[in-house]
């Protein structure tokens, strides 16, 4: 589970220019807009990242004219979502420790999301490219979601070195399609779709492109995981005239339950044979030495079609069959010109 609400300290207090009562704190990779005065250097806060939603309570009453929510899914709250004062991007929320009692352990990196009844802001998918579901995604396939490097920012130590490779991050919905034992399937994020043209744009890129067929003539066990970009997905940022996947992962799907990613090479080589395009590489290395800051800035840049791309995303060469490593051997970094103009 994703640590939304946590024990963290201040590394930094920075000034907004032009602001007299407020000022930027720095989390581990993030930075927040706060009260001016109210954190030095060292002190210990209760920080709650982006995408959290927090429960109705007086102490978060301040933020309901900007984040209040109600709605059947999520019932009402507080949603922390990235917001901006003064051109400075607000990146989660910092709060005293002091004003949280039952907190009985405060020490630095101490979950508190389910003491502080802390949720995930989520949404059902919804585009017109799904379709009609038929159950949860199958096969123990991995959900897609990359950690933020601002939140793990560990992550540069032990990539430190490493051979590595940097994709550009793309802006669509998350599709998987995988073959098992002579059965291909469409998946979103959570869900599999029904194989219906009419009804579900994902499938009839897997139509169109022969992927089915390719997919039963290879026999091996796969999902394959990527961004499905187009009209009506999120906003096109790419302009996209017709639906495309850009492929990112590729998973064996082993029958002891194991899971492996494929390296660069292997991904590169079987999305030529499958004829699939991969999510842009744009750089390729045998040894990471990037700092946050500069990561934060490469991550800036556009798309093709002129808008500000979503970031960028920095894996390993080569992934371990360790199930309780993947996850570590890759990560994102959003582009903070993108988070600016995010909405909703």
């Amino acid at each position: 589970m994703r640590n939304l609400a946590s024990v963290q300290a201040i590394s930094a207090v920075r000034p907004i220019e032009g602001a007299d009562a407020i000022e930027l704190v720095i989390i581990k990779g993030w930075q927040c807009v706060a009260k001016k005065g109210e954190f030095a250097m060292g002190d210990l806060c209760v920080y709650f990242e982006v995408d959290s939603f927090l429960p109705i309570d007086a102490r978060y009453e301040f933020l309901r004219r900007t984040s209040y929510r109600s709605n059947e899914f999520m019932g009402e709250g507080m949603r922390i979502k990235t917001i901006t004062f003064r051109g400075e991007i607000s990146q989660g929320l910092a709060l005293p420790v002091s004003s949280f009692p039952e907190i009985e352990e405060k020490v630095m990196g101490t979950d508190i999301t389910e003491l502080l009844k802390v949720r995930k802001w989520e949404m059902p998918e919804v585009v017109g490219s799904s379709g009609v579901e038929i159950g949860e995604k199958p096969y123990g396939i991995p959900t897609t979601d990359e950690t933020r490097l601002q939140s793990m920012t560990e992550f540069i130590e032990a990539f430190l070195g490493q051979p590595y490779y940097i994709t550009t991050k793309m802006d669509g919905t998350s599709c998987t399609v995988y073959y098992k034992d002579g059965m291909v399937g469409v998946c979103g994020r959570n869900r599999e779709y029904k194989e219906d043209d009419s009804s579900c744009a994902m499938w009839k890129l897997v139509h169109k492109k022969g992927l089915k067929e390719k997919l039963i003539s290879l026999n091996e066990n796969i999902a394959i995981q990527g961004e499905f970009c187009g009209h009506g997905i999120q906003k096109n940022r790419l302009k996209l005239l017709t639906p495309n996947l850009f492929v990112f992962d590729i998973v064996r799907l082993e029958e002891n339950g194991a899971r492996p990613k494929m390296g660069l090479h292997d991904l590169q080589s079987y999305c030529g044979r499958l004829g699939l395009d991969m999510v842009p590489v744009e750089e390729v290395g045998d040894s990471f030495d990037y700092a946050l800051d500069t990561l934060i800035e490469k991550a800036r840049g556009k798309y093709s079609s002129g808008a500000d791309k979503e970031g960028i995303v920095v894996r390993t060469q080569k992934f371990q069959h360790n199930p309780e490593l993947q996850h570590k051997m890759s990560f994102k970094v959003l582009n903070n010109d993108f988070l600016k103009k995010e909405k909703g």
